[in-house]
């Protein structure tokens, strides 16, 4: 049975599909969070765009495929480090603006110095591809920050957890994954 393709609520895409029925387009990880979601119409409420990996970075990839930044989010890996331990976390903000790593994520997660996680540490840790990680499918125990302007979007697009496509869902649905927390001024 051939499905016809959901509509994209913005940008210009060949094709966009239910992402639990492409999960070759996902990352391992992000594809069995989807799988594991209980509520059918919730997964399904995530869309799944192929693109180009080469327009994966955010200015390249609003340019090439009509997606306004205000719409668009970024998930970032933080290191947060308190008495020699260093804890990962992940913060989502949209990408007309930027996490407020020195001042609001250091703060929420009670660090004495928060910092971007290395890029190799990043997709050793989420295995997902850099350029691609997304909230979804993080690991177990992570903290998940979200910036209230993502969670209230009606849609965003982020990372699928590899740098050949991209997630389309609602902004609400991020803020009701595992460990997931709006937090107010994450972004500036």
């Amino acid at each position: 049975m051939i499905r016809s393709s959901p509509t994209v609520p913005f940008g210009r895409f060949d094709a966009s599909w239910p992402a639990a029925s492409r999960t070759g387009l996902l990352a391992e990880p992000v594809a069995t969070a989807l799988g594991q979601w209980g509520d059918a119409g919730l997964a399904e409420s995530v869309l799944v765009v192929d693109t180009d990996p080469e327009l994966a970075d955010t200015a390249a990839f609003s340019a090439a495929y009509d997606v306004p930044l205000d719409v668009s989010a970024n998930c970032v890996v933080i290191a947060a480090k308190r008495g020699g331990a260093v804890t990962h976390a992940a913060c989502v903000a949209l990408a007309s603006t930027r996490v407020d790593v020195n001042s609001a994520v250091r703060k929420h997660l009670g660090a004495r110095k928060a910092s971007f996680a290395p890029m190799d540490t990043a997709v050793a840790e989420t295995g997902m591809e850099y350029g691609g990680i997304t909230p979804v499918g993080l690991p177990e125990g992570w903290p998940l920050l979200v910036d209230e302007a993502v969670a209230s979007a009606p849609y965003v697009l982020i990372g699928s957890g590899k740098r050949r496509s991209k997630l389309i869902l609602p902004g609400a649905l991020l803020a009701r994954l595992p460990n997931a927390e709006v937090v107010a001024g994450l972004a500036c």
